[in-house]
């Protein structure tokens, strides 16, 4: 993900181009300097599960900077219950405003959305970057669908220690040089259970074992859901 780099200055608050008010998503009150931040607001009638933000400085050669964050926050209905989420990544509420905060930015900036997906998988805004979004969604649908697999291959029938010990054998026979994220994270997670598993508190380590795998498919689930596109 882009990060947003400017340069710091003196504080101000500046307009945002009007075009950026015709999605469903508005920039408004940009404070540049040290503290740069911008408020976002939802202004339609569903949650925005992803986002663009754009910020535009003039440098002092005349170039003209553009520092781009796309913000997908679909599977927030799940993170969000996790230790240490952060808001920024979290789907925006209908009516909802978030102030967002920035690298510094120089005064004469200016911020807007250029692209806009909203719960029920209609979008607006700039093709190339929705077409991104989908494109790494339904990635992500299709690594989370095999983690999924691997743990309904094994769970309904087995408990404990040997559950444990098939699953550590099946994830380590199935990571490659491009393993997926989610297939990376199935399997440590399985590695480290195993390593924390003992005679006295395996039932509790199988719990976890068997919650994890549950936010796996919650994961899943949503990914299916949100990786098609509605026209």
């Amino acid at each position: 993900m882009q990060r947003l780099i400017a340069t710091a200055c003196v504080m101000w608050i500046v307009a945002v181009p009007a075009r950026a008010a015709d999605l469903p998503v508005v920039a408004s009150r940009l404070v540049t300097g040290p503290a740069s931040h911008v408020d976002l607001t939802n202004t339609s009638s569903q949650p925005v599960t992803a986002w663009t933000l754009v910020v535009t400085t003039i440098e002092k050669d005349g170039r003209t900077h553009r520092a781009v964050e796309t913000i997908d926050a679909y599977l927030s209905e799940v993170t969000r219950e996790f230790v240490g989420a952060s808001a920024k990544v979290d789907r925006l509420m209908p009516g909802q405003t978030r102030e967002v905060m920035l690298d510094p930015v120089g005064a004469g900036a200016t911020a807007e959305v250029t692209a806009v997906i909203l719960e029920d998988g209609t979008a607006a805004g700039d093709a190339e970057t929705i077409a991104s979004v989908f494109e790494h969604r339904a990635r992500q649908r299709d690594e989370l669908r095999d983690v999924v697999r691997v743990f309904d291959a094994v769970l309904p029938s087995t408990r404990g220690t040997a559950a444990l010990e098939d699953l550590g054998r099946r994830f380590a026979s199935q990571s490659s040089p491009d393993e997926s994220p989610a297939h990376r994270a199935a399997r440590e997670a399985v590695e480290s259970y195993r390593q924390r598993a003992t005679d006295a508190n395996v039932d509790a380590i199988d719990q976890l074992l068997r919650k994890y795998a549950d936010i796996v498919r919650r994961e899943y689930e949503l990914a299916d859901r949100h990786s098609r596109r509605k026209d």
